[in-house]
């Protein structure tokens, strides 16, 4: 079993976020997307003896990684096997409100972006899976393979914004008829035999991003998993979500503005927060995050 030293991630806007999510040191604070725990452990770094963590995520792996790296720590933390689209009934089933405060990361850590078993990105040789919980039936290679051109032109238009997405999806359709897809290398190789790379963006990175959020229904999750999350904050319980890219900013930035037009809650951040010069240097793959943070009122 690697351990996490193993994979070389390293959480986006992490001072940024804990410093604003974490007011009260005693309260109760949820981390809806666990990852390999960096955000978690900074939590806890900043709550007391009385506060307590609790951690979800829908990768088994990342949990059993992220429970060895924290179970030094002491008992004031749990982590649990969930999706944040189901929070209501994992905080009922906890007992775990009313909350002071829930972090929402929403980017792909390195135990999925680098695995090639994963399938997640066509940088190296794998199959095409793209599931971050293994037991959801639906993979990228049944979406290419089974899906009609119209539907998968509309996934890879509203999804992921390739600008030929139609084409896209005919060329896929044509291709799957001789040979069905089974790995990341045969839609990566089939993408750049057509589309020329412009920039420093590959022509792949969007389709990929596009079958990745299909398959783990991903917009979808976020706006269940924030709508019901207000409820369960205490006055004065902040949410804290950093998103990687303008669908996901665009979904909470709506819900943000829904509460704080209602009088129900305030803006920590007027304007997102944008990584710092040295994190850029850091770690390029910060380049797209933003960070929002609402205060319920």
């Amino acid at each position: 079993m690697p351990t996490v030293m193993e994979y070389t991630h390293e959480p986006v806007l992490l001072d940024e976020a804990v410093s604003r999510l974490v007011w009260d040191p005693s309260g109760l604070y949820l981390d809806c997307t666990l990852g390999l725990g960096g955000h978690s452990q900074a939590i806890l770094d900043k709550i007391s003896a009385q506060g307590k963590l609790l951690g979800m995520d829908m990768d088994p792996e990342a949990l059993e990684l992220t429970e060895n790296r924290l179970k030094a720590r002491g008992g004031n933390y749990r982590l649990v096997h969930a999706n944040f689209r189901d929070l209501g009934q994992l905080l009922e089933r906890e007992k775990f409100f009313p909350l002071a405060g829930a972090l929402l990361d929403l980017g792909v850590s390195s135990l999925q972006f680098d695995k090639p078993s994963r399938g997640c990105s066509f940088l190296g040789e794998g199959p095409l899976d793209m599931r971050m919980d293994p037991s959801n039936p639906l993979t990228a290679a049944r979406i290419l393979n089974e899906w009609p051109a119209e539907q998968l032109a509309l996934l890879f238009k509203e999804f992921g914004e390739v600008p030929q997405a139609a084409a896209v999806a005919r060329w896929a359709v044509e291709r799957r008829e001789k040979k069905p897809f089974e790995t990341t290398s045969e839609l990566r190789e089939l993408i750049e035999s057509k589309l020329p790379r412009r920039g420093g963006t590959h022509p792949a990175t969007q389709v990929f991003m596009a079958l990745r959020i299909a398959v783990n229904r991903e917009l979808e999750n976020l706006t269940r998993g924030l709508e019901s999350l207000f409820g369960y904050l205490r006055q004065g319980g902040r949410v804290a979500v950093i998103s990687f890219h303008s669908l996901e900013d665009r979904i909470v930035k709506h819900v943000f503005q829904s509460y704080v037009a209602e009088g129900q809650a305030r803006l920590i951040t007027p304007a997102p927060i944008r990584p710092s010069a040295e994190e850029l240097e850091r770690n390029p793959r910060s380049r797209s995050a933003k960070l929002r943070v609402m205060e319920k009122l």
